[in-house]
Parts: structure tokens; sequence; C-alpha cells
């Protein structure tokens, strides 16, 4: 009878001690890092001052795109994203389907347009 008390004592404490160990846990995790939009541009600026959310290479000359500040006033881009993810620094016409540029608001989720495409 008195090992069954103790063993129930051990084990009613070895559960309060691990609930209390995942709580503590809990609380101490990190604040989530706020990412900044990074913009590339091609070097030789072959398009102006296009810049692109994402690093790759130069549609027109095929240099790889170097990491720009991001500038203040360039926040339009065209509606259909025919172009992807290029911003220009002045409001006016897509050159590619002639639409009005529009100002860009908060960059969407990736996972929004899962299963469809833009093209």
């Amino acid at each position: 009878m008195k090992h069954t008390k103790y063993l129930l004592m051990a084990f009613i404490a070895l559960c309060l001690t691990t609930s209390l160990n995942a709580q503590t846990t809990k609380k101490k995790s990190t604040p989530k890092k706020v990412k900044t939009a990074m913009h590339y541009q091609c070097p030789m600026k072959c398009e102006g001052e296009k810049t692109y959310h994402k690093n790759g290479k130069c549609p027109v000359c095929k240099m790889q795109m170097k990491p720009v500040k991001a500038v203040a006033n360039a926040n339009f881009q065209c509606p259909m994203k025919c172009e992807g993810d290029k911003m220009y620094a002045k409001a006016g016409k897509c050159p590619v389907c002639n639409m009005k540029l529009k100002e860009a608001t908060s960059k969407k989720k990736d996972d929004e347009h899962k299963g469809h495409s833009h093209n």
C-alpha cells in the first residue's frame, strides 16, 4: 500500500513538472521576424529603373540581377502582372497589355494563388 502511494505521488509530480515545463517553453517562443522587401535590378539598367521582387537574370541582357534598395516611389505595377512583379517608379501604362498601372499594395501570400496562373 505504501509503495502504491509513493508511486502515485511520483507519477503526479512527474505530470505536473512536464506540464509546467511545456507552459514555460510555450511562452519563451521568439517573436517572428518581419521580412523586408528586397528588390533586384539589372546592373546594366537595360530596362531603366524597373525592379523585381525575385532575384534572377535580366530578360534583356541575361546578366544576374543585383539587390538594390527599395525605391520609396517605385510602387506601380500592372494589375494583370503580365511582367511578373516588375515595379515602376511612376504611373503609366503596361508595355505588354497597355493597361493602366495600379499602385501596388501589400504583397499577397503565395498560397492565395495555388491551383491557377495568370498567364
